[in-house]
């Protein structure tokens, strides 16, 4: 499984930025996929996932209301709409991919860092 992330750059607070995962390799349909993002000094940290199969979504709670995550089922293409966009949202953002029945994503790209300015 390859993934490839893009999208990201420097953006002003209160902006709006999508960022896009291309997936190939796999059979999507049995994986769920995330984003996670890590700043600087900071641990990785989970921000959304989505079940390829059927659409479901979860969100951490420091961007509920403000991200979307979605995917292109046929394209096996993975978004992620980011709104009202916060300095603290400066990280770089990696998607990732686990399957289905699994806890770890054993599958991640390089990153691409966002970077929200006051």
């Amino acid at each position: 499984v390859q993934l490839v992330e893009s999208g990201g750059r420097l953006v002003q607070a209160g902006d709006s930025l999508r960022l896009s995962c291309a997936a190939s390799g796999g059979t999507f349909s049995n994986y769920v996929m995330g984003w996670f993002r890590q700043a600087p000094g900071k641990e990785r940290e989970f921000v959304a996932a989505i079940t390829w199969s059927d659409g479901g979504t979860t969100y951490a709670d420091s961007v509920k209301g403000r991200f979307t995550i979605s995917r292109v089922y046929v394209r096996n293409t993975m978004y992620l709409q980011m709104n009202s966009l916060k300095p603290e949202d400066t990280a770089v953002y990696y998607c990732a991919a686990r399957y289905k029945g699994g806890t770890a994503y054993d599958y991640w790209g390089q990153g691409t860092q966002v970077t929200v300015s006051s």
